[in-house]
């Protein structure tokens, strides 16, 4: 969370979803303004967990499209632009996942 955090991602959440879902433990979902800044957040995710030998089992979606899913298996991060965020409302959907974490 803290990557995304140093890239300006705003709204950024981490949800417990080990109890409603069966191929993760974790979502981290947050927001970035411009395609520029979802290519920076994803990178320095990307980056930095390649330094601890952590690749993405899966990576799909375009800064273009407006939403990046990056699947480490246990832990999936989600990047939206501000639209995709409102329009897909994965809180909302995985509304039966505890919030551990919620930075505004």
């Amino acid at each position: 969370m803290d990557l995304a955090g140093d890239k300006l991602a705003s709204d950024i959440v981490l949800l417990d979803t080990h109890e409603v879902c069966g191929f993760a433990d974790y979502f981290v979902i947050c927001t970035g303004e411009s395609n520029r800044q979802l290519v920076a957040i994803t990178d320095t995710i990307n980056g930095e967990l390649r330094k601890l030998k952590v690749t993405p089992m899966h990576v799909e979606g375009t800064p273009e499209s407006g939403w990046i899913l990056m699947d480490y298996a246990d832990v999936i991060f989600h990047v939206f632009g501000p639209f995709e965020r409102d329009y897909y409302q994965l809180e909302k959907l995985w509304e039966t996942a505890s919030t551990k974490v919620r930075v505004p």
